[in-house]
């Protein structure tokens, strides 16, 4: 299981939320196959928004982030609920590239670095907050930062990092997300600069031991922090046969009549792995009168 730790400094000017994504990135790679480069990038985008969907008020409320690059990845989609839980797809689950010139994995080559980075907030009301930024870097963290400061006006930091074993499977993967509200004074951000500048990358400290509230204080450091919260977060879809069922009502009577000649139907939810079978005769039973 993941969690994720929420700690605000004494003032309650800056919040720092981390994670530690190691089952929520290895399920990624189990659902969808993906090559090390895009588990990578993919499990970024996952974390990333857990942490912002983390951050959301009523329980019911959802964000939706997409990275649609000109990278062969094609377009990255993750889905948080309010508790930071995560469901990912991507468009293009395998793509090779040679390392980058630090000798890592290429995510900015895989997702490319121009297109847009779109966020859907589902809040309850009449309509869902939509913002949209282009792509800064492809990176990843750094358009989640960027997205964070120009739509929604809100100073941030953004750390995010996959480690990938030479077998596919994930070593280790985690991040945080600093948000400073409006009233946070300069001293605070002069501290929090100071703080990240002396951190080692997010995966060096995960694989060193640390843990995700050892890694929130220390990005905190010096504003005399506490923990605010603690929870698990899993990678979680929450498809079912019922919003299958209205999926396919939606095609209207002679698209289904037209399944139903095909000795039935498969649909497959692109989130997980589950599959759900539909005879004839349940198709025809869709149909409204």
């Amino acid at each position: 299981m993941g969690r994720i730790v929420r700690v605000i400094s004494k003032d309650a000017s800056v919040v720092c939320s981390a994670i530690d994504g190691k089952d929520i990135v290895s399920r990624i790679e189990e659902i969808h196959k993906t090559s090390a480069v895009v588990t990578a990038a993919l499990g970024r985008l996952a974390m990333g928004t857990s942490l912002m969907g983390f951050g959301l008020k009523g329980k019911d409320d959802s964000i939706t982030v997409k990275m649609d690059g000109d990278g062969p990845t094609g377009a990255l989609i993750c889905v948080s609920d309010s508790m930071g839980n995560v469901k990912a797809y991507v468009q293009n689950p395998v793509v090779e590239l040679p390392l980058n010139d630090k000798g890592k994995l290429d995510v900015r080559g895989a997702v490319g670095s121009n297109g847009t980075l779109s966020v859907v907030k589902d809040m309850g009301l009449k309509e869902p907050y939509c913002g949209q930024v282009p792509i800064v870097s492809g990176e990843i963290a750094e358009d989640i930062t960027n997205y964070l400061a120009v739509s929604e006006q809100v100073p941030s930091v953004c750390a995010l990092g996959v480690l990938v074993n030479p077998d596919l499977t994930v070593n280790c993967a985690g991040g945080f997300l600093i948000q400073l509200l409006p009233f946070a004074p300069e001293s605070a951000i002069d501290q929090i600069e100071k703080n990240i500048n002396g951190m080692e990358s997010v995966t060096k400290l995960i694989c060193g031991g640390m843990t995700t509230e050892a890694i929130a204080m220390k990005a905190l450091e010096g504003l005399e922090p506490n923990v605010l919260d603690d929870f698990e977060v899993n990678y979680r879809c929450d498809c079912s046969r019922e919003r299958v069922e209205n999926a396919l009502i939606s095609l209207g009577r002679a698209e289904l009549e037209d399944l139903s000649k095909d000795g039935g139907t498969d649909v497959e939810c692109h989130f997980c792995d589950n599959k759900y079978h539909f005879t004839p005769e349940e198709i025809l039973g869709l149909i409204k009168e």
